[in-house]
């Protein structure tokens, strides 16, 4: 199976990543909407994860929010793993033409891919949600900085400054869609690797991949198993490090 993906990327000249949070979890990033996540969520602070990652905590309850954000969502000391490393080297040889992920980490662009479509944010990113001043990750983590010890307010005018990360509840931002849609359009292969496909709206961007080849790499089985050309369930750091290299 891995000689078959190295011949699907030598026999193809635009190439899109499209990638989930299993990506990450070779990383040591946890996946919280795993059955260790959900657990933890609820045991530790009394809701499931989509509930404390929502529009409606952020404005209802910021410090429960921000407490569950900070402790669970950030991996500031996370580096990037094959699979990352394996798609920057994609990338600088011409084949892949961009990443479209779904995780908010940047361990992408860390690993050296320039052309990275974030569908959900990066938490990498913050702004002031009445002036719109921009600030870093490290901000909204000095205790000096925020309001109770645990939420980030601004400098200039004493708002709120939150992750620019797509909630639950929000939209996904146009101009980001725009571009992951026409980068499918274009691919002549899509790999499709570390996601379960079960989060909509995302998930339903496949739908604009017109080429002849989807390789699907993911340990588990997907709904989307019986469309692709080539399944692998295996590591995709293993897969991706064995194929590049």
């Amino acid at each position: 199976m891995f000689k078959q993906l190295a011949d699907l990327i030598e026999g193809s000249n635009n190439i899109v990543f499209f990638g989930g949070a299993g990506v990450s979890t070779e990383s040591g990033i946890p996946d919280f909407r795993s059955e260790t996540g959900l657990y933890a969520a609820q045991s530790v602070y009394g809701y499931a994860p989509e509930d404390l990652v929502s529009y409606t905590m952020f404005v209802r309850e910021p410090q429960l929010f921000f407490r569950y954000y900070k402790e669970n969502l950030v991996a500031r000391d996370a580096q990037p793993n094959p699979a990352h490393i394996g798609l920057a080297k994609l990338e600088r040889g011409g084949k892949l033409k961009a990443v479209i992920t779904q995780n908010v980490d940047g361990l992408h662009q860390a690993a050296g891919s320039k052309n990275v479509i974030e569908l959900h944010g990066s938490n990498w990113r913050q702004y002031c949600v009445s002036c719109g001043e921009r600030y870093t990750l490290d901000y909204i983590f000095d205790e000096a900085s925020c309001r109770d010890e645990v939420i980030p307010t601004c400098r200039d005018c004493g708002g709120i400054v939150r992750p620019d990360v797509v909630l639950y509840e929000e939209s996904l931002d146009s101009n980001v869609l725009d571009a992951a849609i026409a980068a499918l359009l274009a691919a002549d292969l899509l790999i499709v690797g570390g996601t379960s496909l079960a989060v909509y709206p995302a998930a339903g961007l496949l739908a604009y991949f017109n080429g002849d080849n989807i390789a699907l790499i993911n340990r588990s089985v997907t709904p989307f198993d019986d469309r692709a050309q080539l399944v692998i369930h295996d590591s995709i750091g293993e897969v991706l490090s064995a194929v590049v290299s």
